[in-house]
């Protein structure tokens, strides 16, 4: 630890502009981490930055502490070269599920250490767990092996990675400075560092379902991610898609693992595989396999071979049913028309509201819960036709989804000029 500070001349420097060095950075944090700053004096220095703002060079000296405050996993050992995922979450977005095993059948080793869904936005380990005996802890050896066969694995990520981020995010949450983009940027870059992959490719989402509104905010966010990656010596790219509209036809947590079979049995809807698709390209040709026909292996079977592998592997019932919600109820076309602005973030509350997501970490999710899209945006629809099914095990629950769901969708009398727009709308190199 570097000695000789003061959390409050931190503070004040922050406060009035001016650029930490990497000494007051390394100190606050680990004092921090070893609670001998306390939450008031780390709170003030939040806001300060949320309104300063950190130039690149603080970002990464913020990123690097943030590491250094926990273990670090070395995959140098393994026989595969590895390569990770990450998206800044979204609606829908099951896309770790059929993308994991796809880019494994390859040869390549993909760690997806991943979180729950908190509000709008569901979480990995949340849609896998609705797979019966499924489990999301393991330890290091246990992830090590399957990285060597199958070759990927999706799991809970331990709380030696960046614990200096879990205490700043929980304080991040409850004094309205997340959304700062040097905060967010480092978050998830000292994470994904720490998990040791050579490769990582973002998915970063913009949108009204997303966390950045739009795709000017995203572009900086996945600029600032890069270079903080490429820093650190990781190969990077990333991806800028769009999540204005829910992601696939299901959203919701058993629902979300039924369209990814879909994919990986090589169907599925066309915004899911597209970005399953362009994702696997991405994460190949960091991997030095830039020519791999990666829609050859959803057609053929291998990249499911290895989903049944790796879910097996984690004590997942393969074959068995996944759960189903105990209510169902229909939205229908109450006149003629084409379906249009499919709003994300109104399909994301609705499905938490029938029992899909959580308020709180604690708060326990329904398997079942979500919502089923019949109808692609900017079909034609007849009046009663089914647009969507509303799934839960608490009927009290529909009256309020449907509230919500009145605003997120319309019935035009023209067909939206966008509805089949690309949902990767730019990348970064």
């Amino acid at each position: 630890m570097v000695a000789g500070f003061a959390a409050v001349d931190i503070i004040r420097e922050k406060r009035d502009g001016q650029t930490l060095t990497e000494d007051e950075i390394r100190w606050i944090i680990d004092a921090y981490t070893r609670r001998q700053v306390g939450e008031e004096q780390m709170s003030a220095l939040l806001m300060a930055i949320f309104f300063q703002g950190m130039n690149m060079q603080e970002i990464s000296w913020w990123t690097d502490a943030m590491i250094r405050s926990g273990e670090r996993l070395d995959f140098s050992k393994l026989s595969r070269p590895t390569v990770d995922k990450h998206s800044t979450g979204g609606v829908g977005d099951k896309i770790t599920l059929p993308l994991a095993p796809l880019v494994a059948s390859f040869g390549v080793a993909v760690p997806q250490l991943s979180g729950r869904g908190l509000g709008h936005t569901g979480g990995t380990l949340d849609k896998l767990e609705a797979i019966p005996g499924w489990r999301a802890a393991l330890e290091n050896d246990e992830m090590m092996a399957m990285l060597e066969d199958p070759g990927c694995v999706i799991c809970a990520a331990t709380g030696s990675l960046a614990p200096a981020d879990k205490f700043l995010y929980a304080l991040r949450d409850v004094t309205a400075t997340v959304d700062s983009i040097p905060m967010i940027s480092a978050s998830i870059m000292s994470k994904k560092i720490a998990e040791g992959t050579s490769s990582l490719v973002l998915d970063v989402k913009f949108g009204s379902g997303a966390f950045m509104k739009t795709q000017e905010l995203a572009h900086e966010l996945a600029q600032t991610m890069v270079q903080l990656g490429r820093a650190a010596g990781v190969k990077m790219s990333a991806l800028i898609t769009d999540m204005n509209r829910p992601l696939g036809r299901k959203i919701g947590n058993a629902l979300e693992v039924e369209e990814s079979l879909e994919v990986l049995a090589g169907g599925g809807p066309r915004d899911v595989v597209e970005l399953t698709v362009e994702l696997a390209r991405e994460m190949l040709t960091l991997a030095g396999q830039p020519d791999a026909d990666v829609e050859a292996a959803l057609k053929d079977g291998r990249a499911m071979d290895t989903w049944r592998q790796m879910i097996a592997r984690q004590g997942g019932d393969v074959d068995a049913p996944l759960p189903r919600a105990l209510h169902t109820e229909d939205v229908v076309a109450t006149e003629d028309g084409y379906l249009s602005d499919l709003d994300a973030l109104a399909f994301g509350v609705a499905s938490w509201r029938l029992g899909a997501g959580r308020a709180r970490k604690e708060d326990p999710v329904q398997a079942g819960a979500g919502i089923e899209i019949h109808v692609d945006a900017g079909s034609a629809v007849k009046r009663g036709d089914k647009l969507f099914t509303l799934h839960t095990d608490t009927p009290e629950r529909f009256d309020l989804a449907k509230q919500t769901l009145a605003d997120g969708y319309k019935v035009l009398a023209a067909a939206p000029l966008d509805a089949n727009r690309s949902v990767v709308a730019d990348r970064i190199k």
